[in-house]
């Protein structure tokens, strides 16, 4: 009974820290892409770096995939080990869906009902093969690439964009990957 009461918390701790952590300042809204083809964007996205919430930050082979259901909202699979390459397995399965009018670059995520949170596509390469999930509080963020490697060029480069749209990178943490 405590763990399962306790798997269920998991998602409402973290769709509350989503939602009210980093209160925004006078920061301007973080700019999106103009447009995503939201079919090429669906599938896996290793998690390169990100500023983690308290549930990721000792995930290691951190993977997160979309597919489009039928009723046209995006379903999210979470999936990372905690601790180490051979922890514990932990998959999250959040709701998303993308906001009219955005190019299919504003998402909302929803862990449960009716906790929403922010997900803004800020950057993505023209190829699709690396993309930058920001929230305009600044308080996470998400690198992602279709590979569990980049270049430390790219690495590099996609850290200064970050650090670009506001965020402290001094928080970023690498995501170990191992496959």
């Amino acid at each position: 009974m405590k763990q399962t009461l306790k798997s269920k918390l998991y998602p409402a701790v973290i769709a509350a820290t989503l939602v009210t952590t980093g209160c925004a300042g006078s920061a301007p809204p973080i700019e999106t892409v103009d447009h995503v083809d939201i079919e090429r964007f669906m599938g896996d996205w290793y998690v390169i770096a990100s500023i983690p919430t308290f549930l990721e930050k000792q995930a290691y082979n951190a993977v997160e995939t979309y597919e489009i259901n039928d009723d046209g909202t995006i379903a999210t699979t979470f999936v990372f080990r905690k601790g180490a390459f051979d922890g514990k397995k932990k998959t999250y399965t959040p709701r998303a869906w993308v906001v009219e009018e955005t190019g299919n670059a504003v998402w909302g995520m929803q862990f449960v009902w009716p906790i929403k949170a922010d997900y803004r596509i800020a950057y993505l390469a023209d190829d699709y093969s690396q993309t930058i999930i920001a929230r305009n509080k600044r308080d996470y963020v998400w690198l992602m690439a279709r590979n569990p490697t980049i270049s430390d060029q790219d690495y590099s480069e996609l850290v200064d964009r970050i650090k670009a749209f506001g965020y402290d990178t001094s928080e970023l943490r690498k995501v170990p990957q191992q496959w």
